[in-house]
């Protein structure tokens, strides 16, 4: 048959109108388009529909105007046309050299250059249009990346069938039983994996994952188990041991990747492993039969979890009658394993990152020294929307028995580059404290100078003090640039803001800069923070700041870690914008 026999066909176009799509957009199927997009990392995702003049977009994602809003093109702009003719996926690495797409105005037009499409069917088997993902440079489709848009394929073709049958039920005057009966599971399937775009995408830990996954199938296919396994150096390790008693748990905590287990298996070939029943347990598992009879599982499928450089594992399913999966089932499965990876290495990467974050943290907040008689305590709580470090420090200098230099600072922003700067700032301001004898304003002048000269111009408050020596007490000398006013809490309750400050540093050249005193009676604290304990984006500042005084006036005797915990708990929260470092020193009564 030729091309326009085929795209001509009568039972073809029949089947194309029963399903009731045009060239609009259609929800389901543009959810369709973003699975693509998002699952296979392409700029541009469709769900086309060809008939023997023209193809349509019921579904699109990423598709540029005019072709967004019209949801149509000529043949003449159709790969998908190629993949009706031949009922076969069209893989194109660069579409401006193959000699099966070279001609097409969709190149220019539509800027395809890499492209992979997946036939759609009807339930004959006639092929409707294809699910494709566009890149507009040149592109090395990987096993994985084209395993996963075939199960996508599988599960929107399901859609089309329920239409199509919804459409000539619906004629007949049955539709509800032929929706509730003879196309309920395929419309389950379809459904299926929209949930999982959603829920997957919204993981960020492995335990969220794994929960989303058991969520997602025990309402459809209702496995008795579903288990994960990653490979770790050549083993398999379980991740999954809480759902299956102790004994089971521990003797598959880790084993071989070269075991004779259904995850095993699927992780060293990278082939789903289907066992039906026990009989195919045991010819192609045998080291699994014993743990099969112990649980009472009588069939399993295990899919491998695809990953940049081949399967990071696998992930299991087990039933405890016999179960076999129909074809659209293993292809939704499939699908759904490459959901799960794609979450199980982002959850990864963001484990790892949160580490390095908070080593890097750890690193350059200093521990406090030994200040006896005089006392110190300080935390840091960064951002709950940030790389869990940032640019807010905390440091004490002891330069003698009872001489303390004190720091507080905050560079803008609160990410690992806002970090590497504090690290930099606080190290020379370290270095000036150790190493020159000269009161708070004058070193503040050098560390602004340094910024200038080294090109460090990065916005940055501080505040430096001195608490020294008294008659009584002590005294607290200070230099701030652009920071908030320490708050000086007295035995009695009473709460001053130490005010007097000068510009941020950072900004400008040869800037003034000028000291401040005050007396700290004896058993007195004093309060140094960074500006996200009060700033918020709806909250007046001022409302703010008497919130901290009143919640300092009941903290007066209070030991210093509980005043900073509930300074924290109170007026920060579990939902703060910006990072808080906190810093408090109490004078001997």
């Amino acid at each position: 048959m030729t091309e326009q026999d085929i795209l001509g066909d009568r039972a073809r176009l029949d089947a194309l109108a029963r399903t009731g799509l045009d060239a609009a957009s259609d929800p389901a199927l543009d959810r369709f388009a973003l699975m693509v997009r998002a699952a296979v990392r392409v700029p541009v995702a469709l769900v086309t529909l060809v008939d023997q003049v023209r193809q349509i977009f019921p579904g699109a994602c990423g598709l540029a105007e005019p072709w967004m809003q019209e949801r149509q093109t000529p043949l003449t702009h159709s790969f998908c046309r190629h993949v009706v003719t031949t009922a076969q996926p069209l893989v194109v690495t660069d579409a401006r050299t193959d000699p099966r797409v070279t001609g097409s105005m969709a190149i220019d037009d539509l800027g395809v250059v890499g492209y992979a499409g997946m036939p759609l069917t009807d339930a004959e088997g006639l092929v409707l249009g294809s699910l494709c993902a566009i890149d507009t440079a040149p592109r090395q489709w990987t096993a994985a990346e084209l395993d996963l848009l075939a199960g996508l394929a599988a599960a929107c073709s399901d859609m089309l069938r329920l239409r199509i049958a919804g459409q000539a039920a619906s004629l007949r005057g049955d539709t509800a039983t032929v929706r509730e009966h003879a196309f309920g599971a395929a419309f389950d399937r379809s459904q299926l994996l929209l949930r999982a775009s959603v829920a997957l995408a919204g993981t960020t830990t492995m335990t969220d994952v794994l929960e989303a996954v058991r969520e997602l199938v025990t309402r459809t296919l209702k496995p008795d188990y579903v288990g994960v396994s990653l490979l770790d150096a050549g083993q398999m390790a379980l991740q999954t041991g809480e759902f299956l008693p102790p004994p089971v748990a521990g003797r598959w905590r880790q084993y071989p990747v070269t075991a004779r287990t259904p995850s095993a298996l699927a992780a060293h070939t990278g082939i789903p492993v289907l066992l039906p029943d026990l009989a195919a347990v045991a010819a192609q598992t045998p080291d699994a039969v014993a743990t099969f009879q112990e649980m009472g599982w009588e069939s399993s499928v295990s899919l491998p979890l695809p990953g940049p450089a081949g399967p990071i594992g696998a992930l299991t399913f087990a039933w405890t009658h016999p179960y076999t999966l129909d074809a659209a089932e293993q292809a939704v499965l499939a699908a759904l394993a490459g959901y799960a990876a794609q979450a199980l290495q982002r959850a990864d990467h963001l484990y790892s990152r949160e580490r390095v974050a908070t080593l890097l943290q750890q690193s350059l907040l200093s521990d406090l020294p030994d200040a006896r008689p005089i006392e110190l305590a300080a935390r840091y709580a960064p951002a709950v929307r940030g790389d869990d470090v940032g640019g807010d420090w905390y440091d004490a200098v002891r330069l003698g028995p009872e001489h303390l230099a004190l720091v507080v600072g905050d560079v803008a922003g609160h990410d690992i580059h806002a970090a590497g700067h504090m690290g930099q700032l606080r190290s020379m301001l370290r270095a000036y404290i150790a190493d020159r004898h000269e009161p708070p304003s004058a070193l503040l002048r050098r560390l602004d100078n340094a910024m200038q000269i080294l090109g460090d111009q990065v916005p940055t408050t501080a505040i430096l003090a001195y608490l020294l020596p008294g008659d009584p007490g002590h005294v607290l000398q200070w230099a701030n640039a652009g920071h908030p006013a320490p708050m000086l809490i007295e035995p009695d309750g009473t709460v001053t803001a130490l005010a007097g400050r000068d510009m941020l540093l950072g900004v400008g050249r040869r800037v003034s800069r000028s000291n401040h005193s005050h007396p700290i009676p004896p058993g007195s604290t004093v309060l140094f923070y960074t500006d996200g304990l009060i700033e918020t984006r709806v909250d007046v500042i001022d409302d703010r700041k008497e919130e901290l005084r009143q919640t300092l006036i009941g903290l007066a005797g209070a030991p210093l870690p509980e005043l900073l915990s509930v300074i924290l708990e109170r007026l920060a929260g579990d939902d703060h914008e910006d990072d808080v470092a906190l810093l408090a020193l109490r004078t001997p009564g």
